[in-house]
């Protein structure tokens, strides 16, 4: 991850001083989580603006990338472009959870915008708005096939109630 890491000592020496930055990277700097990768034929675009304040370094600009995810429905593959903007503070004694380290005169931006982008994802993706998903006896793609399953389903705790008779 060493593309992202940015040598800020420029700015640590001007008050008020600003950069813009503009990187390209491999999705594979970032990784993922469990099944959620990003896709590795589409780089990864980071705009950031580095601002000395104070002590710190204040940094805010968007990162897009575009991850293969599985739709929690019917299965399937699918490509989620993602646009997440970055506002984070690094500082030579982070408060943890809540800003990063300062390392020297270097920040890493690599796990800050990982966060960033994996916050944007959603919890449950779907392929498209009105998928049928698989059918839940034999496991066929209903947006693709069709079965003749009985998907009733009754709660046997009822059954003794299926014999009562009523006048």
């Amino acid at each position: 991850m060493d593309s992202l890491r940015c040598n800020v000592a420029d700015l640590l020496h001007r008050p008020a001083a600003r950069r813009l930055v503009v990187l390209s990277i491999d999705p594979e700097e970032l990784g993922g989580v469990g099944q959620t990768r990003l896709v590795s034929d589409e780089p990864v675009s980071i705009k950031i603006a580095f601002e000395h304040v104070s002590d710190s370094i204040v940094v805010n600009g968007q990162a897009e990338a575009v991850y293969e995810l599985t739709c929690s429905r019917c299965l399937e593959p699918i490509r989620h472009p993602v646009a997440a903007p970055v506002r984070e503070l690094f500082e030579q004694d982070p408060i943890e959870g809540q800003t990063y380290k300062l390392e020297g005169d270097e920040i890493d931006l690599g796990g800050p915008i990982r966060d960033n982008i994996l916050l944007q994802l959603p919890s449950a993706a779907l392929c498209k708005e009105d998928c049928v998903g698989l059918c839940l006896v034999c496991g066929v793609n209903r947006n693709t096939d069709t079965c003749d399953c009985d998907l009733t389903v009754t709660d046997p705790r009822w059954d003794a109630l299926k014999d009562i008779k009523i006048d």
